[in-house]
């Protein structure tokens, strides 16, 4: 029972909160239109100024401009409070004005009398002089002062995103800090904006005051001397009073509000208020305090002036500044009070290791609009592409590439860094076109001659206007951020079975387990360690064999693990079961098999040499391994230039160390094993690799 009193209270506080925008806002413009008596009036006219008072006192102790962020919001609320109370006041004054100087209740006859001593001449032009001050200076200068904030922050917006792309890319701030500072920049350019708009609200309530002050005397004038029967003396005292302690009262908590909105938009974000940075900047200097004593010092001997005003100023700042040069003695003497070990370094900690990025993308600095997110830049969204066609191609996320500006590089170029060391480089320039020649073109093109960073091919970058022609001669055209993304996307390829670690390879078998958490939680590592699965998924990379069938893969783990845990003999068992998969990478949809094979006696030759568990070509003698190399490099020569795949058919013992072998020199040629066809396909040799010289 008790907690569901207390449910009921809670929720009773949350909608009297809520509700207290709206009802405030009700009240105001109700104001207008309902008649209030005196004595709420002098209540709502203390509450104005209370308003002005505590608006005016956060604005000193706000250190950032954010932190009043509502204040636009204040401006327009109390702007319409004063209007409304205006016209409340104007209301009373015209139909109780006859009555005498307390006729709009007690706190318009104080103004009216109190502050300026009864006479409306000079009340007249106490309040001209207010708004004034307020129209011209304060709130013209703030309205300045928050449309070049607006400005300058909406331009510097880029850059600002970009740092934050670089921080979050670089590790040092977190996914959610990152959103909560581009929050804050996109907050800071909508409130400068909202305060430029806002102080037409302070200037149109200036232009009000003074025509509801001309409204109330002309109008106070003419019900007082043709309703009332007062004479004009009377007449003029009692409305003309009124109408300027009626103006003053509203102008003195505008003039209020007008300051705070001018120190909140002059203010430069620091983690100090307005009062900590006066004393410290302004304050603080003994020598500037020391001078300016002198020199009021010798104004004051001048015949004529004030010599005690301008004496005790300048006693005051004396000692202000021989207090501040004693302060700072005793802060120089205390550290040799201090301990040593309170001045030594911080020691060393593992906070001080940093990781290094997997996969990395530096840029030069006229680079930066292609990976700037604020600047729709291309590559971001390439980056993306590339990673998610990897995945559904290879069958695993490689990790996410950081992205940083390197001031290095030069201008134009980039750097592709794998586990912290250069794998790839090159230039782009953006808004021009790479022009690459593929063998066979037209003619030439004017531009910066160059060389294809992924492939090597001659190319030259070209301005936008050469494009089509370019095309037209037979070149292959493509953007800046093609260029990188092209080049990115080739080494992650190359250096798929880098990427694979054993994080990749557990994320990859939990992914699995969510289909198929029985095979997995038997198998892996009951039956084959995780490393042994890792090397054996990094071997089918190596050859550019994805791993999307995980399944069959853990399949043959299960049934061979319990025989070997050689890598090497599960990668060929894995290669066969996956057999279907491997030829229809190579040959889609073709059922005869153009493939290159060993003359038998090579063949024979080889397959005892097979024996020594040779590798990388070790257990061969050396004449008959180069003669195979330089036979194997021109037969694929030959392949290519007919337009045949480029694949070598060996028995399975051969496999793997012809595949070796052959690779680092031929990257080109594919190296299966008579067990990886499918039955249903058929063979067709089109060359021979004989083994003699």
């Amino acid at each position: 029972m008790n907690a569901r009193v207390e449910d009921q209270s809670v929720l009773g506080r949350m909608n009297l909160t809520k509700l207290a925008g709206p009802v405030l806002i009700i009240m105001i413009l109700a104001m207008m239109i309902l008649p209030l008596p005196p004595f709420l009036l002098d209540l709502l006219f203390t509450f104005n100024i209370a308003m002005a008072m505590i608006v005016l006192l956060v604005s000193l102790y706000t250190k950032k401009p954010l932190e009043f962020s509502v204040f636009p919001t204040v401006l327009l609320v109390t702007t319409l409070l004063r209007l409304s109370l205006n016209v409340a006041s104007t209301r009373v004054v015209l139909l109780e004005g006859h009555t005498g100087p307390d006729a709009a209740g007690k706190v318009i006859e104080a103004f009216g009398h109190f502050l300026v001593g009864g006479n409306y001449t000079v009340g007249l032009v106490v309040f001209i002089i207010l708004v004034v001050i307020n129209f011209v200076v304060i709130t013209k200068g703030a309205g300045r002062i928050a449309e070049v904030s607006a400005r300058f922050t909406l331009d510097a917006m880029p850059g600002k995103q970009m740092a934050i792309d670089a921080d979050l890319n670089a590790g040092l701030i977190a996914e959610d800090e990152a959103r909560k500072r581009r929050s804050e920049i996109s907050q800071e350019a909508d409130f400068f904006g909202s305060m430029d708009g806002a102080s037409k609200f302070v200037r149109g309530d200036a232009i009000a005051g003074i025509m509801i002050l001309l409204i109330n005397i002309v109008g106070g004038l003419a019900v007082g001397i043709f309703q009332h029967d007062l004479d004009i003396n009377t007449a003029l005292t009692n409305y003309t009073l009124l109408a300027i302690g009626d103006g003053l009262v509203a102008q003195i908590p505008a003039l209020i509000i007008s300051t705070a909105a001018g120190l909140v938009v002059s203010r430069v974000a620091t983690d100090e208020d307005l009062s900590q940075q006066l004393l410290g900047q302004l304050f603080k200097k003994s020598q500037v305090l020391y001078v300016t004593a002198a020199i009021l010092f010798m104004m004051g001997l001048i015949p004529g002036m004030p010599h005690f005003a301008f004496f005790l100023i300048a006693a005051i700042l004396s000692g202000s500044a021989y207090m501040l040069d004693r302060q700072v003695e005793v802060v120089e003497e205390t550290p040799v009070m201090v301990p040593p070990s309170s001045t030594e370094p911080i020691e060393v900690s593992w906070d001080d290791v940093l990781p290094v990025d997997v996969l990395g993308l530096e840029v030069g600095y006229r680079l930066i609009p292609l990976v700037d997110k604020t600047q729709d830049g291309e590559l971001l969204r390439r980056i993306r592409g590339i990673r998610k066609k990897f995945a559904q191609e290879m069958g695993f996320l490689v990790p996410a590439v950081h992205i940083r500006d390197n001031l290095e590089l030069r201008p134009n170029a980039y750097r592709i860094t794998l586990k912290g060391v250069e794998v790839g480089q090159g230039e782009a320039y953006g808004g021009m076109f790479l022009a690459i020649n593929p063998g066979r073109v037209l003619g030439a093109l004017p531009g910066t001659v160059t060389k294809d960073p992924t492939f090597g091919l001659e190319a030259v970058w070209i301005e936008a206007g050469l494009r089509e022609q370019a095309q037209t001669f037979g070149y292959t055209v493509v953007d800046a951020s093609t260029v990188v993304a092209t080049h990115l996307s080739n080494l992650i390829q190359s250096h798929a079975a880098e990427l694979l670690g054993r994080e990749e390879t557990q994320q990859l078998l939990d992914h699995l387990s969510k289909e198929f958490p029985k095979l997995v939680e038997e198998v892996v590592p009951k039956v084959v360690p995780l490393g042994v699965l890792q090397k054996v998924l990094q071997n089918l990379m190596d050859e550019g064999v994805h791993i999307r069938d995980m399944r069959s893969i853990i399949d043959v783990m299960a049934e061979y693990g319990p025989r070997t845990q050689d890598a090497e003999e599960l990668t060929a068992a894995v290669r066969t079961r996956l057999g279907r998969a491997i030829i229809h990478q190579i040959y889609p949809g073709v059922n005869e098999l153009q493939v290159i094979t060993l003359e038998p006696t090579l063949e024979n030759i080889l397959m005892q040499a097979t024996q020594t568990k040779g590798v990388e070509g070790a257990g061969l003698e050396p004449g008959l391994a180069e003669n195979l190399l330089q036979q194997a490099d021109v037969t694929v020569q030959r392949q290519e230039q007919l337009g045949l795949p480029a694949v070598l058919l060996v028995p399975a013992p051969l496999r793997t160390l012809l595949s070796r072998f052959l690779r680092r020199s031929i990257p080109q040629l594919k190296v299966i094993s008579h067990a990886e066809v499918p039955e249903t396909k058929s063979i067709r040799v089109t060359a021979v690799i004989g083994g003699r010289a």
